[in-house]
């Protein structure tokens, strides 16, 4: 499937991107979006764009969006590598709401059958990340449909933190994810990450990639920031 977004598109969501704001900072846009993560040779569903948006020469049947995920996720138990995999997989369902609903679906469905087992973590990680993300493709995409509109993802991510809380990856998460607050848990979020990255090369280097672009301050350096205004969503 070919998706193409028009001058028009291009230019709304340039101009939504461009007033998002965070501490007085700019922010270039959703972090969870606009951020693509250091994977090393890991396998994830396949990019050939070097930024957040598609340019439209991009080709993947998003019939197969929930298989082909589902084959990452359950092969590769690394959270960075979940992360990245379910990034690419909201920006590919963004011309298929019915993919990306069927996906979202799915992850609920593994989750909630997961119970106390040894994957309940990171079933329920995955759900409440991929649902995090669908909300935030939605600052930009406003006139499109959002299947995680009213779920609470982030309580999600919260229950993988407390059953793995030593996990610096699944931290590094939440404080993305917690950018705006609520304060002292993003803080504790980012002191976790930080400090596990010393013992995590893949994690260390996402921490010194810039957002975005070179001028941009450092990955590390924006969770490392207090929280003390919303990011703007209109």
């Amino acid at each position: 499937m070919n998706f193409k977004l028009f001058p028009i598109r291009q230019f709304a969501a340039a101009l939504l991107l461009s007033i998002f704001f965070f501490a007085g900072t700019v922010l270039a846009g959703p972090p969870l979006i606009c951020h693509s993560l250091d994977i090393g040779n890991a396998k994830s569903l396949p990019w050939i764009s070097h930024t957040w948006n598609l340019t439209g020469s991009e080709s993947y049947d998003t019939r197969n969006l929930a298989a082909d995920t589902f084959a990452i996720l359950d092969s590769d138990s690394t959270v960075l590598v979940h992360m990245e995999t379910l990034r690419r997989a909201s920006l590919y369902a963004q011309a298929d709401p019915v993919a990306s609903k069927q996906l979202l679906l799915k992850l609920l469905a593994r989750a909630n059958a997961a119970g106390n087992s040894s994957q309940s973590a990171s079933a329920s990680f995955d759900v409440g990340y991929y649902a995090e993300v669908l909300n935030q493709l939605h600052w930009i995409h406003k006139d499109a449909a959002n299947p995680a509109q009213g779920f609470d993802g982030y309580a999600r991510v919260k229950t993988a933190l407390q059953l793995r809380p030593d996990d610096p990856q699944m931290a590094f998460a939440a404080a993305l994810i917690t950018l705006d607050g609520p304060a002292a848990e993003h803080q504790s979020y980012a002191q976790k990450a930080i400090a596990g990255a010393k013992s995590d090369p893949l994690l260390a280097r996402n921490l010194s990639t810039h957002f975005i672009s070179p001028q941009s301050e450092t990955m590390a350096a924006m969770i490392s920031r207090t929280p003390s205004a919303k990011v703007a969503q209109q």
